[in-house]
């Protein structure tokens, strides 16, 4: 008869028995705890975008403000609770939040004539539109200064975003040159043009004056100029409110941050963390590769190779702010420091390559993940059976075609498995970035059409790090809560595509070359 514990373990072999309804359970509770955390991320990150009911709360003191309800939390000390309500109006009141009691309000109300500006400068602006003041001393009032505001916006968002694109692509480019003294006359004269240009553009820009007055009372004049966006959201129906949703979302994804990374877009970032991690990967390959096959098929296995293979794998639970030190003082003031004394010395003592830049921080985060890499490469080197090897060596081919050929491809998949991992961890990092090259704000991307066009000694700017700046540099955290939260969710969104694209690329040549074993 066979004993009890043999049994529950061939039963536990054939994927029955409590343990496989324990793993079943455990894989189940993870998966609902992903999709609790993905859906918190994107409610509270893309429910910012959506444009709110203004609402117009007059209190018992007879007090008015106009803002939008953001939470509700109990009053200490009793069942009382409060609200807190956006209001803008920071360059009026000193502050964009206030906390209403809500036994303290009479009435609360959605009037379709409140108006919400965000402004370039200040926080928005909360109230209703009195007039528009234009250039030549006529004055637009009522309905008709809210048409004649949107179409005077349309007009200038095209004069900016052109103004915009000639410094990008065009003067900052050629300042370059003609600071490092490259420019040719040509390139002087294209310079001189662009510059007219934007004065051009300048001097049409209309200067239209808002008179605008809040709730309470108090007026205020804002130039047309510093106004970035008008919404009525009292006004809007639900196919209005999607086509804003949609174009604060597009502008989120393709805009620069403005007022300390607590209002506009996050692209820089975007480009920055894959801009990294492809260069992570690219460095991080073919080294760990190598000395996988190293330790696998070349080295003779004895002690020797046993410690190496314990290193690497202890190297892989050092604390990642150690790599940043050892970019900083190995590849920014050792490597970095010497090429600018080599190659650089005219522009001494402001660093090219003595300071973070993209380069060194895509060579510390792939120093960071080389032992996964080695890791799981070496496991997929191991599952090849012998036969395969003495095959292809019995067929005639050399050790190197053996391995080239047969061994490699067949241990693709487990290469990318390593890649897989190396990315995951890599574009979550942020404490080595610190030391190595990541930037609170740089507004212009390591690449663009001047030569070399990858400009690998620029500082870059990284989701994981603009969270960090957000959450806790911030002047005021509520106001970036919602940001903070979109980002994190367009982290884990790029991460994802990126191990997608990897793990269908492992599929693919798994299919491809028979590999019999699952990495």
């Amino acid at each position: 008869m066979r004993a009890p514990w043999r049994r529950s373990s061939t039963r536990a072999a054939r994927g029955e028995g409590p343990w496989a309804w324990l793993a079943a359970g455990s894989v189940a509770v993870s998966l609902a705890l992903l999709a609790v955390l993905l859906g918190l991320l994107a409610v509270r990150g893309l429910g910012y975008f959506w444009p709110a009911e203004v609402s117009l709360v007059t209190l018992d003191n007879g007090q008015q403000l106009a803002g939008r309800a953001v939470k509700e939390a109990p009053l200490p000390g009793g069942d009382a609770r409060e609200r807190l309500y956006r209001t803008g109006n920071r360059d009026l009141d000193g502050a964009i939040w206030t906390w209403v009691g809500l036994d303290e309000i009479r009435e609360e109300s959605h009037p379709s004539d409140l108006v919400v500006l965000e402004r370039r400068r200040w926080s928005a602006f909360i109230g209703r539109l009195e007039a528009i003041e234009t250039g030549d001393a006529g004055r637009i009032t009522g309905e008709e200064a809210w048409g004649a505001l949107r179409q005077r916006l349309h007009s200038l968002d095209s004069r900016w975003a052109e103004i915009e694109s000639l410094h990008h692509r065009t003067i900052q480019p050629l300042v370059r040159r003609l600071e490092a003294g490259a420019a040719t006359p040509e390139e002087h004269e294209a310079l001189t043009r662009a510059q007219a240009r934007v004065r051009e553009l300048q001097a049409g820009m209309p200067d239209d004056t808002l008179v605008l007055k809040t709730v309470d009372g108090r007026q205020l004049r804002e130039p047309l100029i510093e106004v970035a966006r008008a919404l009525r959201p009292n006004n809007m129906d639900m196919l209005e409110k999607g086509r804003v949703w949609v174009q604060g979302v597009w502008s989120f994804l393709s805009e620069g941050p403005r007022a300390a990374n607590t209002t506009g877009g996050v692209w820089p970032a975007i480009f920055g963390t894959i801009l990294m991690v492809v260069l992570m990967s690219i460095f991080v390959t073919p080294f760990g590769v190598l000395a996988a096959v190293y330790l696998n098929e070349v080295a003779h296995q004895g002690r020797l190779t046993r410690w190496v293979r314990i290193g690497v794998r202890n190297l892989a639970g050092v604390p990642s702010i150690v790599y940043g030190v050892f970019g900083l003082g190995v590849f920014v003031y050792g490597i970095g420091g010497h090429l600018d004394d080599w190659f650089f010395a005219s522009s001494l003592p402001s660093p090219t390559f003595g300071t973070g830049g993209l380069l060194w921080a895509s060579l510390t985060l792939a120093l960071l993940t080389l032992p996964v890499v080695i890791v799981a490469t070496e496991e997929g080197l191991a599952r090849i059976p012998e036969s395969q090897r003495e095959g292809a060596l019995a067929l005639g081919a050399t050790r190197l075609e053996m391995l080239t050929r047969v061994v490699l491809p067949m241990a693709m998949p487990a290469m990318l498995t390593g890649v897989i991992l190396a990315v995951a961890r890599a574009a979550g990092e942020v404490a080595p970035l610190m030391l190595v090259g990541v930037a609170k704000l740089a507004p212009q991307v390591p690449v663009d059409g001047e030569f070399p066009f990858l400009h690998l000694e620029r500082k870059f700017m990284h989701l994981g790090y603009h969270i960090f700046d957000a959450a806790f540099h911030s002047g005021d955290v509520q106001a970036a809560m919602p940001l903070i939260y979109a980002t994190a969710l367009l982290l884990v969104l790029v991460i994802l595509v990126l191990n997608l694209t990897a793990i269908f690329l492992r599929h693919y040549l798994r299919s491809r070359h028979g590999t019999l074993s699952k990495y």
